[in-house]
């Protein structure tokens, strides 16, 4: 039963790394793929681990992949944000699918560095 629920964890962990995937590749602009490339693919990372973990025997090597999703929840959302941040003040246009611009009201006010 284990292996049963390992399978259904990892097979779910890999269909959110195929959705990642495909969303970088089908979403308009940066910003909607920095969000396909944190959100589905940590939760598919996450799952797979989870479904690796169950049918290991190995307590040290469980608490690696405990340490694996720790990193992956602390550098996937820092990481996203910075490039997203970087692509923005690049000038990198948005998606005419865009409603809400937060950063644009903060630049008007002389806040940060203006775009350029």
């Amino acid at each position: 039963m284990p292996e049963a629920i390992a399978s259904a964890l990892i097979l779910a962990g890999v269909t959110l790394g195929l959705t990642a995937g495909l969303g970088l590749q089908q979403f308009p602009d940066v910003f909607a793929r920095m969000h396909a490339a944190t959100k589905p693919a940590t939760l598919g990372l996450v799952l797979v681990l989870a479904g690796a973990a169950i049918v290991i025997d190995n307590r040290g090597d469980v608490a690696k992949l405990l340490l694996v999703i720790v990193l992956q929840f602390v550098t996937a959302p820092v990481g996203a944000h910075m490039v997203g941040r970087a692509a923005y003040r690049a000038g990198t246009e948005l998606s005419p699918l865009t409603s809400v611009d937060e950063l644009a009201e903060h630049h008007r006010r002389g806040e940060g560095r203006p775009r350029t």
